[in-house]
């Protein structure tokens, strides 16, 4: 095409030509209210004029003829209007040149013109476009659209144009409204959330949010989902998953995929299952990926839902998912914790079956679990397989095995992985050694438990509380030769115990008559600072009191002399004579009970004297005896031994009393009696010795001698009083109650070693009496 405007030498020659020959006009009319300012010719390829019209106006693209091919005129194609319009802004890119490049052009182009030139621009260069785009917004013909917003919103890279991205965010936004810009707005979201832009894509979204916009894509959703699940927002997410319930937003593959596995993670089990029920009954959706189901078995099973969780185990089998090692290991796991071991081997079973190779993380639970549960066979089994898979065992699991052999006494089995467990250069722990050496103390293997005892010295763990632990076990077995030998071990590996167990093993020596190892456990007691309390001291002496060998008692009188407690020093005074004591016998004995702390010691006094007047008994010492329970009961030892009832009842309650205390407490309290009624005319209407069943017979016994007035019932000894008062006159009584007894009688003497309490004294001993610590 040639265009040119005042030329007048060729209008002359286009005035001269024939009316045949004169060119049509091919210019459209002009438009009203547009004034003519030249005079235009258009001339063909040879210069002759075609046509002149008055004046020159825009030509417009399309509409206008200013193409000829050949000698036919036509409009300017569109794509080709818009070629030139991208060739301009590819060619100048940006600028003043191509602002004025553009302003310059003949006709300006259109909003949809101007769109179809965006098309055409490169998407890897977006300066070009945005240089169109910002000249295009300020012409006066320029009108924003969606499908132009969209598109620069689509080609712009948000890492290098995020300010550009966001003041097209803006712009749609602040339209009067934004409903007719949905695409620009969901490709901002989009594209910031795709590049990882959170702050900024959330930000967007909670802007239309509150705005009411209600166009978001699904699409856009998901992006925005995947981005705050990625990056560990959770809650973020359910609120853009709300947000779409809100707003109806249809849900696709992509946001059930995204969401079924985040909320079931995030413990909303009951949500996550409602969603997948709705996924599942959705033509186009189902069925759920692998991903979906191994999330939905896993939280399931970890959550103690075992039965829904087998429920979609086997539904994930049904559609045909091919299950991964970690669904069937969460599986196993779950019903396994859960205490059903049985289910969760079928299932093991079941998962070796399909050809699945079990971890290392199962295999340990499972021989674990085996073996906790008493299956040791399983459990040595699959230990073994697991060996062969090429799994190297922890720790834990060589602990595991070794512990629950040696809890179940299979000596061999628990030293041979033991020794598996050593040369595979595991350290045993302290739990591992505590059972194998439980184990071994128990069985009696004393030499095997003392090797173990230095290999575990030797791994750097203490041993004193361990050694310790053995010698109790040895001890409470009654395995009392074992215990010393065990302790001559520790002794001579440096191993030092506590002052408990020493005495402990001191008291079951002196049990079995071992009273030479007895000795020496006492002197280490004594001399370790440790102090010899009146309960054991009096455990001593009542088995000085059932001795029957002169050696045994020789050795006891010995021992209690180490002892070095002040009862001992009383003994040996209330034995000796007034002229060594300097002091009658009762105010020796008041001075000793003075000295008594009857606040901690209250009760293990009261098994002193009891224990103490069996002895003095079979000595013969009566008279000693008598002062020994007159001071008992004045210090109230025995506050509820004697009841005066005025004229209606006389008791003396010798239930809880030995044997030896029980007869002189029968004589002193008979001869109380007497005195007050012989010397001050009191005579009550009866009298009762309340004795128990054990004691019933050996007062009896001793006052049938003397022809007493009391009857013999199930636990008490009665008579009336005037019966009493005439049996105290007699002169037999009177020599009785005057402690004159023979000192060889058959009647008293012959049975008391076989008759003291069944309760015996190492036995009070061991354990603290209850009432000791109480005030008095």
């Amino acid at each position: 095409m040639l265009l040119r405007a005042g030329l007048p030498h060729l209008r002359r020659r286009a005035a001269a030509l024939p009316f045949s020959l004169a060119p049509r006009r091919l210019s459209s009319d002009p438009p009203p209210g547009i004034e003519w300012t030249d005079t235009v010719d258009y001339l063909d390829e040879t210069g002759e004029v075609l046509s002149s019209a008055p004046g020159a106006r825009p030509a417009v693209p399309g509409a206008d003829p200013t193409i000829l091919s050949g000698s036919s005129a036509h409009p300017l194609p569109r794509p080709a209007a818009a070629a030139r319009l991208a060739a301009l802004a590819l060619r100048l890119r940006s600028g003043p040149s191509l602002s004025a490049a553009l302003s310059a052009l003949p006709s300006p182009p259109d909003s949809a013109l101007l769109l179809l030139a965006a098309n055409s621009l490169p998407a890897s260069d977006p300066v070009p476009l945005l240089s169109l785009v910002a000249w295009a917004r300020n012409q006066p013909w320029f009108v924003p659209s969606d499908d132009l917003s969209s598109l620069v919103a689509a080609r712009l890279p948000p890492s290098t144009h995020f300010s550009d991205i966001l003041s097209l965010f803006d712009d749609a936004l602040a339209h009067p409204d934004p409903a007719t810009f949905p695409k620009t707005l969901n490709t901002v979201v989009s594209a910031l959330a795709t590049h990882g832009l959170l702050e900024p894509a959330f930000y967007c979204f909670k802007r239309l949010r509150d705005a009411g916009f209600r166009g978001l894509g699904t699409p856009t959703c998901n992006a925005l989902l995947s981005l705050l699940l990625t990056r560990g927002l959770a809650f973020k997410a359910f609120e853009v998953l709300d947000e779409m319930s809100v707003c109806g937003y249809a849900l696709d593959k992509g946001t059930y995929e995204l969401a079924v596995p985040a909320l079931a993670r995030a413990g909303r089990i009951d949500a996550s299952r409602k969603l997948f029920d709705e996924m599942r009954q959705r033509d186009g959706v189902r069925p759920a990926s692998p991903a979906v189901y191994s999330t939905m078995v896993d939280v399931l099973a970890k959550s103690g839902r075992l039965d829904a969780a087998m429920g979609m185990y086997r539904e994930m089998v049904a559609v045909g998912h091919r299950v991964s090692t970690a669904v069937s290991t969460a599986m196993v796991e779950g019903l396994v914790k859960a205490g059903k071991l049985g289910a969760g081997m079928e299932l093991w079973e079941e998962m070796r079956r399909g050809g699945l190779r079990p971890s290392f993380g199962l295999y340990t639970m499972v021989v674990e679990a085996n073996a906790r549960s008493g299956r040791l066979d399983v459990a040595a089994k699959l230990f073994g397989d697991m060996e062969k898979s090429g799994f190297f065992p922890t720790p834990a699991t060589y602990a595991c095995l070794v512990e629950m052999h040696a809890s179940a006494g299979q000596v061999d089995i628990a030293m041979r992985m033991y020794h598996s467990m050593a040369n595979a250069g595991t350290r045993p722990g302290l739990s591992t050694f505590t059972a194998l050496l439980t184990m071994l103390a128990n069985k009696r293997l004393l030499d095997l438990a003392a090797k173990v005892l230095l290999e575990m010295k030797a791994s750097g763990f203490p041993i004193e509380v361990t050694a310790s632990d053995l010698l109790m076990i040895y001890i409470k077995d009654g395995s009392t030769e074992l215990a010393l030998k065990w302790l001559r071990f520790m002794g001579s590996a440096g191993i030092r115990t506590n002052n408990f167990i020493i005495r402990q093993l001191f008291e079951s020596c002196m049990k079995m008559g071992l009273y030479d190892s007895a000795r020496p456990l006492l002197e280490t007691y004594v001399g370790a600072a440790a102090k010899v309390d009146m309960i054991l001291y009096t455990s001593i002496l009542a088995h000085l009191v059932r001795c029957q060998d002169e050696d045994s008692e020789r050795a006891i009188m010995n021992i209690l002399s180490v002892s070095r407690h002040k009862a001992h020093d009383f003994m040996c005074g209330l034995f000796t004579g007034p002229e060594q004591r300097k002091k009658p016998v009762l105010s020796f004995v008041r001075e000793f009970f003075q000295g008594i702390d009857y606040e901690n010691e209250e009760s293990a006094a009261r098994y002193f004297v009891n224990v103490l007047l069996n002895y003095l008994v079979l000595m013969g010492q009566m008279n000693r005896a008598r002062c020994v329970w007159k001071v008992a009961y004045e210090n109230k030892l025995f506050p509820k031994a004697i009841v005066f009832d005025q004229h209606i009842a006389w008791s003396l309650d010798i239930r809880n009393l030995s044997v030896g205390a029980a007869l002189i407490a029968a004589v002193h309290t008979l001869h109380r009696f007497r005195k007050r009624m012989l010397y001050y005319g009191v005579v009550p209407r009866r009298i009762k010795l309340v004795t128990g069943p054990t004691l019933k017979m050996v007062v009896a016994q001793v006052l049938a001698s003397l022809e007493s007035p009391f009857e013999v019932s199930k636990v008490v000894l009665r008579a009336p009083g005037d019966s009493v008062l005439e049996w105290f006159k007699k002169p037999i009584v009177q020599q009785f109650l005057l402690n004159e007894i023979p000192s060889k009688s058959d009647v008293l003497m012959h049975k008391l070693n076989v008759m003291f309490p069944s309760s015996a004294p190492e036995v009070r001993s061991l354990s603290l009496p209850r009432s000791l610590g109480m005030p008095r």
